[in-house]
Formats: structure tokens, sequence, C-alpha cells
């Protein structure tokens, strides 16, 4: 079988402080379109690659968490949809339609396949299901309902309420009877939010000059639960702000990922005073409620009930570019790389 070329998204060595262009490059290698028998692997077309900012994590070189660093001299990877080509995989046949973690590059053959899921139906834009139906979604899901304990009426505050997650856990938010407010990095954004995602208010952060008093704007009679996608002086403006027996899922930190020095929690005596529980989690503590999440949310959007925003960049040329763009607010809405058209 003749070698075809390959485009990918190398990772060139580990980091300190926020990433670069520099950090990564653009290189064209070679991959023969046929797996090797008795190897086990899949080879794959990706078409979809999903931008996410827990990837910064894995460029440190002790990332000291649920996932290992990237390799240096190897391509990024994350999760994708992307096409079986040829297989030595029973699971996974010639033509499948997958979703799961896979390699930056046009053509992958991967030996890992745990966690991929087959895409069955295609009534939905398959890019979804890295968005979503894919972790972003599933992470809102299990992070609203599982670690936030709702309750109709809940005043509840979503940083970040644009991206991936924060778009949907504020509309589950609204479908569960709370009022809601986001905080969102532009004008655009926050239009976003109040006019076609259904959030009661939402503020730009980039404008206020003191959270805590836009807090108090929004919510005067104080917080019952707060979705934590940023961190830094937001946490410790929201921790002013909670209502006895509040919750605080921490989902992300998008503020801290590239801060070389961290600084400390103010306010956390009102975890104390105030009886706040505020907890770390990960959607991959809640598998078990996969299904039931996908089904769920499959009916809301068929029936119109929630909507979902992409931001698309066309190509591995501008990949870099559109990761970058995650830690400076660029994206408006869940950052999707486009690898391939479907056909």
């Amino acid at each position: 079988m003749a070698e075809v070329p390959n485009k990918q998204i190398i990772f060139k060595s580990f980091i300190v402080g926020a990433p670069k262009v520099s950090d990564m490059e653009l290189k064209v290698g070679s991959i023969k379109l046929q797996v090797p028998k008795g190897s086990g692997a899949v080879l794959v077309k990706n078409l979809y690659l999903s931008c996410d900012p827990y990837m910064r994590g894995r460029m440190r070189e002790y990332y000291g968490s649920y996932i290992p660093p990237f390799v240096p001299g190897l391509p990024l990877e994350g999760f994708g949809v992307f096409r079986v080509i040829d297989s030595d995989h029973p699971d996974f046949l010639p033509d499948d339609l997958v979703t799961g973690i896979t390699k930056w590059e046009e053509y992958s053959l991967i030996n890992k396949t745990e966690g991929w899921r087959k895409i069955l139906s295609t009534d939905v834009p398959i890019s979804y299901h890295v968005g979503l139906f894919g972790m972003p979604g599933f992470t809102s899901y299990a992070g609203f309902y599982e670690v936030c304990s709702p309750k109709k009426g809940d005043f509840v505050f979503v940083s970040a309420a644009s991206g991936a997650v924060g778009q949907l856990v504020g509309q589950l938010a609204k479908m569960h009877g709370c009022y809601v407010v986001g905080s969102a990095g532009s004008d655009q954004k926050v239009n976003l939010l109040k006019n076609k995602l259904g959030f009661d208010d939402a503020f730009n952060y980039e404008e206020e000059k003191d959270l805590d008093a836009a807090l108090k704007r929004c919510f005067p009679d104080g917080i019952d639960i707060y979705f934590e996608n940023v961190g830094g002086a937001m946490l410790d403006a929201v921790l002013l702000n909670m209502r006895d027996h509040g919750r605080i899922a921490v989902c992300g930190l998008v503020s801290q990922h590239s801060v070389s020095d961290i600084s400390g929690t103010h306010n956390l005596i009102n975890l104390i005073t105030k009886k706040v529980r505020m907890q770390g989690f990960l959607m991959s503590d809640y598998l078990h409620l996969f299904p039931q999440f996908l089904h769920q949310i499959s009916e809301y959007y068929k029936q119109g009930k929630i909507v979902y925003i992409e931001d698309m960049n066309e190509g591995l040329e501008n990949a870099i570019d559109a990761f970058l763009g995650l830690f400076s607010g660029k994206n408006v809405g869940k950052q999707v790389i486009r690898v391939a058209y479907e056909n």
C-alpha cells in the first residue's frame, strides 16, 4: 500500500506559562492507509477535532492529574469525530463513524480505543459529538444535576457562560426553573447569552471594574449555585455573594491555566460562615449516566428546547490559532476544527 501525505500538529516541547504558536507546528508526514494484520489497531480519517482548555495542562512536563502529558515530537491528541478507513479491531469496521480520543492529524493509526463510541444517528450535526453530545455536554449535565443539586427557584451564576460547557449549563438551569445569569468577555457574547441562549441576565466581565458590585447588581439576594469555569478574581467575588447552603461546582479554572505564579483565593471563610459546599469533579466520575444524558439531551435538541453554538475553524492550518484562542476568549461557543468534510 502506497503512503499518502498526512498533515499533523506536532507538540514541540513542554512549556511554562501561556501556550504560544511556537510551541506547536504544522508538519506533513506520511502514512499507509492499511492496518498491519494482528495489530488490533484502527486507521481513521479525522473529520472534526475538539479544542478544549484542559489540553493546556497536558503541555506541562508534570501534569499530576487524571491524564498524562503530551509527548514532545508527536501530534497533539484530543476528542474528535472520525471515520474508520481500515481496522484490525472486531468492534470497529471500515466506514463506521466514531467519536473518541484521536490525534491532531488527517489520518491516525490508533491502538487505544477505550471510550470510543459509534455514532449511529446522523440526524444532528456530527460535529456536535465533540460538543453538545460529547465531553462538554456531558460535563454540563453531570456537573449541574449531580454536583449542583439544583432546586426550582435557585439563583444560578455561570462563568465563561458562552463557552462549550457554560452555554448548556445555563439552558439546563432555565429548564429546571432557576434564575440564571452568565458572565462572558465581550458584548457579542453577552447578547448571545440573553437573546439566543435564554439567560435571564448577563454581564461583560471585561467592562466591570468591581466584580463584587456586578454580582450584587445581578443577584441582590445572593447566589445559590455557582458553576465555576474561570477561577481567580471571579471566584473571590462569587464567594462574597453566596447564599447559605450554596453549592459551587468547580469545572474549570481557565484564568489560571497560563499563570505560573497562582495567587491564593481570599474569601474562603464564606464556605464556613455560609455553609457552602464547593466540589471539583470530572465527568468520568459519572459515566454510568451517559446513556441517560444522551437520550435526554437528544430529545431536548430535537424539541427545540436547547440550542448549541459552535465556532468552526477550517483545516489543520488554522488549528494552532484556534487552540490558542481559547485562552484569550476569541472563541464564541464550542471551538471545533474541521479537518475534512464528511463525504
